[in-house]
């Protein structure tokens, strides 16, 4: 953020951003505040991105676009499947059980 100067002879200055004329005076720092701004919205894109990663179907920063979904997606495939071994696992385990019970004689 510059200062223009309007008049040099009298210490008259312009603020470009905010187009207010004032006196130069030299027990006044003014510093640019840019680059923290463009940090602060670096860090908020940021913020935003981790809040979209909790969600399935939200873009992610440095996805490919077209990939909402892939997450959503892979959680269903992937619960699918350690569901169908555990049913399995679990219908297996039971069947062992009946065929102990069934020759000990108890059934």
């Amino acid at each position: 953020m510059s200062m223009v100067h309007a008049a040099p002879e009298v210490h008259l200055v312009l603020d470009p951003l905010s187009s207010i004329l004032a006196e130069e005076r030299p027990d006044i720092i003014q510093y640019s505040m840019d680059p923290i701004m463009a940090k602060l919205d670096e860090l908020d894109m940021i913020a935003d991105d981790l809040v979209n990663s909790l969600a399935p179907d939200r873009p992610l920063m440095n996805s490919f676009p077209g990939r909402e979904n892939t997450s959503y997606l892979a959680g269903i495939y992937g619960n699918s499947f350690y569901g169908i071994i555990v049913g399995l696992g679990v219908a297996g385990l039971l069947l062992i059980v009946m065929f102990v019970l069934r020759s000990v004689g108890v059934m």
